[in-house]
């Protein structure tokens, strides 16, 4: 190998090096930036309310717990109960969606039936429609079955298979799976329900895992539902329960709030963090398929 080839290689392999490196500052730098707003919350929950708004640092001056306490404590019934809430109708909203999403994509893409293109299709054109546009309906449907400020309109839709994002995330998984295994468990006696308990399901963890990541996600994290349906505060979800610490004409607990903030996101890093690997597999396993 010549001299000139050794320095090419050389000249080569540092620009590559080099390249790596701005890479990886570049995305060092966006992180922080995408960061910052949860440490100045994390750090401003170990602040007193008049040091919030008047320190540019992210150290507080004197780490108190003292707004854990109170917004622990402050609200009627206390916030263990709003998470108890919150955790109880995201566990039924998850279960609900993984049985009856599962067994709408399994049907459609399975199953033989009457009109199953229209359907899908009509199943489709739900993700587009705005949820304010059937609010009224709903909450009168609601009202007059006397389910307003229960759970239940938050938790008995899910099992109704209402979330068509759901449906169309688990038919793109199903239709990668062979069909020769549905038609070598036919050969063998079992009926749609087997095949369905048997070969769809087990093969399908990537995806439910995804689902109920999601489905987990944006329920803990809904405020409007529970707005409008719940109105006791002893039926409050954690993010209700949040909007009580600001008060337009009174005083707002600035760190109380920011306190039971950082407790609320703790369930969803937890989660995200668990299933981490499933979720990216099942989002890019549904991704390739067509």
């Amino acid at each position: 190998m010549t001299d000139a080839t050794l320095s090419r290689d050389r000249r080569s392999g540092w620009a590559h090096s080099s390249r790596r490196v701005l890479s990886y500052c570049l995305l060092t730098a966006a992180s922080l930036v995408m960061l910052y707003p949860l440490l100045w919350m994390v750090s401003s929950s170990f602040k007193p309310n008049d040091e919030i708004f008047t320190s540019v640092s992210l150290l507080p001056d004197k780490i108190t717990l003292d707004a854990y306490v109170r917004g622990w404590n402050g609200l009627s019934g206390g916030f263990g109960r709003l998470f108890f809430n919150s955790l109880l109708i995201s566990v039924l909203a998850v279960i609900g969606n993984l049985i009856s999403c599962s067994l709408a994509a399994y049907a459609f893409t399975r199953l033989r039936f009457f009109g199953r293109d229209f359907w899908f299709a009509l199943m489709l054109g739900t993700l587009i429609m705005p949820q304010h546009a059937v609010l009224i309906p709903q909450y009168v449907l609601f009202l007059k079955l006397g389910w307003v400020n229960t759970i239940l309109p938050l938790v008995v839709p899910k099992f109704l298979a209402i979330d068509a994002f759901f449906i169309f995330l688990m038919v793109q998984f199903f239709r990668g799976l062979p069909r020769e295994l549905d038609e070598a468990a036919i050969m063998d006696g079992c009926g749609p329900w087997r095949i369905y308990f048997k070969i769809i399901l087990p093969l399908s963890g990537p995806v439910m895992a995804t689902a109920a990541v999601f489905s987990f996600i944006w329920t803990w994290d809904d405020f409007f539902a529970p707005l409008i349906y719940l109105n006791d505060i002893q039926n409050y979800t954690v993010q209700l329960g949040l909007r009580s610490f600001v008060d337009s004409t009174a005083q707002s607990d600035w760190s109380a709030l920011f306190a039971m903030s950082t407790l609320t996101v703790f369930p969803i890093f937890i989660l995200f963090i668990a299933f981490q690997r499933l979720l990216i597999e099942g989002i890019a396993t549904t991704g390739m398929k067509r």
